[in-house]
């Protein structure tokens, strides 16, 4: 399987997930394609660094070639896929009502001993 086959399908399966198993629907919002240009500008920057300097290379048989600021088209891809399965699932984790409030554990010894004074003083 070529990188370019892999990147594809990763799309695929993820946009399948987005619509018909978790029904968060993003790919349909504005919202989503109004903000996915910040976090795409910034891979392209870290991307751009990484290949441009030849810190990674690809191997030119695995891909299709086409480059945006030495970026493969297919890792641009495999970024999408990343982003849009990461907001889905934290969507439908929030819907489920699962760490609306930040909690680990039951706190440091500082954070107990701060919120008995703050109840003591009321």
């Amino acid at each position: 399987m070529t990188y370019t086959t892999a990147a594809l399908l990763g799309v695929a399966v993820t946009v399948a997930v987005d619509l018909f198993v978790l029904r968060t629907r993003l790919v349909t919002r504005s919202v989503f394609w109004a903000t996915y240009p910040i976090i795409f500008t910034f891979q392209l920057i870290s991307n751009g660094i990484l290949t441009g300097r030849e810190i990674v290379i690809y191997d030119p048989d695995a891909i299709i070639g086409w480059r945006l600021v030495h970026a493969p088209v297919e890792d641009l891809l495999f970024g999408f896929a990343l982003i849009l399965l990461t907001l889905s699932v934290w969507i439908t984790l929030g819907r489920r009502g699962i760490q609306r409030t930040p909690a680990a554990g039951d706190g440091s010894g500082l954070l107990r001993w701060l919120h008995s004074r703050s109840r003591s003083k009321t």
